[in-house]
């Protein structure tokens, strides 16, 4: 197994090697990536960031020396935070990227990118660290009107795990890619009554299994992806939207992220 990095805006992952099987994920400028076998152009990926398996097109993902992986898993990095930002380098074609790609710091301050070393020209970055958990629920709420995509990871498409994760990885917390997995980690808040901003909710279906998640204001109300990424009642039964005038989503348990790995 090789180590191997997204040098592209987005890349589909898929469940199986072919164009059109479904998409299950995305990685983003800056994902690192360990390589394993290959079919008819295809490369089977492992993200670094969540364990997250799946095929990519072999010509989008950028393979890595040993040594050149060890270099960028040590750099320091930051995050992406407004909806797009451009990267450039003289001689090179610039490079738009989303929310929540990661731009590895060479030694001299640039960016490391496709064939050389790039520049932030335009959009913001910042130091992916929290300072206060408020400020989980102003990056989920930079998501809103954001189409729903199964399987996708940025202000352009995204699904309701997807939010979740992507939300915090902008503010240096590592969690796992599909809501059942998340339910798994963090903290464990017993009662609705007990939340802080940037809780996570999950929900269950008819099966009791975890299904759809989102993100908790504080305020009663709950940044979610469902249709699109948009902004619902919530409480102890769970989410309420007021526009079908019914219960949508059964609430199971709530956790809180903000004391695990800061690591993204």
């Amino acid at each position: 197994m090789t180590g191997g990095i997204c040098y592209l805006s987005l890349v589909a992952v898929r469940s199986a090697p072919s164009d059109t099987s479904g998409l299950v994920n995305q990685l983003l400028f800056g994902d690192l990536v360990d390589t394993g076998e290959r079919h008819e152009g295809w490369i089977k990926i492992t993200s670094r960031h969540d364990a997250y398996e799946g095929w990519c097109d072999e010509k989008q993902i950028t393979l890595l020396s040993p040594e050149t992986m060890e270099v960028l898993v040590h750099s320091s990095r930051k995050v992406v935070t407004g909806t797009t930002a451009t990267l450039t380098s003289p001689g090179s074609p610039s490079l738009t990227v989303v929310q929540g790609s990661l731009l590895f710091q060479l030694s001299n301050g640039r960016i490391a990118g496709p064939g050389g070393e790039y520049f932030l020209s335009e959009g913001d970055s910042t130091n992916p660290v929290l300072h206060q958990p408020e400020e989980i629920v102003e990056t989920a709420a930079s998501y809103l009107k954001a189409p729903y995509l199964w399987g996708g990871r940025s202000p352009f498409g995204i699904d309701c795990s997807g939010l979740t994760q992507i939300v915090f990885k902008q503010k240096g917390i590592k969690i796992k890619r599909d809501a059942w997995q998340q339910a798994a980690q963090g903290q464990l808040i017993n009662l609705i009554e007990e939340v802080i901003p940037g809780d996570a909710a999950f929900f269950d279906n008819d099966e009791g299994r975890i299904t759809h998640t989102g993100i908790l204001t504080g305020r009663g109300t709950i940044i979610h992806a469902s249709g699109e990424v948009r902004i619902d009642q919530v409480d102890h039964h769970g989410i309420f939207n007021r526009s079908k005038g019914k219960y949508t989503h059964k609430l199971r348990l709530i956790r809180r992220f903000t004391g695990i790995s800061q690591s993204v």
